[in-house]
């Protein structure tokens, strides 16, 4: 059998550290991208509060994949350095829960301006953040998102041309909900790609699970596991979870329909079997 490393945004499942455990224990998740921890979001955490999960999830024998973080979530119109400061806490948080990479984006374009002319920013910016880096043994992973330099493929790919050292994650639903085909979009990243947020949607913005929306996963996933690719992210976002408004911005609203389920855990559990019967057919 194929051997992938499965990991999850588990505070999908449950805000509580001891509930996102159990999701990742039921569901044979051995790595976890963490994201939200009881209530706060991971680069919020104090360095000690970083030291007592560590000591939790090895304890579990849950291992850290990524630092979910949300480095780069923000305007070109806003404070740089203190998210720069921001960027090397969370880095230290990253080394101390084992994580080997860091999830980030490239800047919120404002109201009014075009990729083109934010893109001397953006790419300042970015580059800043890879120098801060430097020296750690932690990747830097950037994530296609919606609103951002970076939403469609090609952004992406100037991104990575830029900075060839700069890794992707590679995210479906967020090229579907952009417009962006995901198959040309991987023909484009694949190179640059580190590991997958596991997401599925519809062109119309629901997000749905693996296999069932607009996102070609088993075609993508085959073609990931023929490069060598290995490790994949469960996303589910199939039902609003604690958290989920505070990751959304002004006036956006994550689209939820019959994909939803009566509950977080069962949304997250619903995900995984998705996921889980991709992977058996490859």
């Amino acid at each position: 059998m194929y051997d992938w490393t499965l990991c999850a945004f588990a505070d999908e499942a449950d805000s509580k550290i001891v509930g996102q455990i159990a999701a990742l224990q039921k569901n044979d998740i051995p790595c976890l991208e963490v994201r939200g921890v009881d209530g706060k979001n991971v680069s919020d955490l104090t360095l000690n509060e970083a030291r007592e999960l560590r000591k939790r999830l090895d304890d579990a024998g849950v291992r850290v994949w990524s630092v979910g973080s949300p480095m780069g979530k923000i305007s070109l119109t806003d404070d740089f350095e203190a998210h720069l400061d921001k960027f090397r806490h969370t880095l230290e948080l990253g080394d101390i829960l084992g994580a080997g990479a860091l999830r980030m984006f490239s800047f919120f374009l404002p109201e009014g301006v075009t990729p083109a002319e934010g893109r001397g920013q953006v790419i300042d910016q970015l580059g800043r953040m890879i120098e801060a880096a430097r020296g750690s043994a932690i990747k830097l992973c950037h994530e296609n998102e919606k609103g951002i330099y970076g939403a469609m493929a090609a952004e992406c790919a100037d991104l990575h041309a830029v900075y060839p050292e700069l890794r992707a994650v590679f995210d479906p639903a967020n090229f579907i909900q952009c417009g962006q085909a995901t198959l040309p979009a991987w023909e484009l990243l694949h190179s640059y790609v580190e590991y997958f947020h596991v997401k599925d949607a519809f062109s119309d913005g629901r997000v749905v699970p693996a296999g069932c929306g607009e996102g070609h996963l088993p075609q993508l996933l085959a073609a990931y596991k023929a490069q060598g690719g290995r490790v994949l992210t469960l996303e589910p976002h199939l039902s609003v979870f604690d958290g989920l408004k505070a990751l959304e911005r002004e006036g956006e609203e994550t689209k939820i329909d019959a994909f939803a389920y009566p509950t977080a855990e069962a949304a997250f559990d619903a995900a995984a079997d998705a996921l889980k019967g991709i992977l058996a057919a490859l």
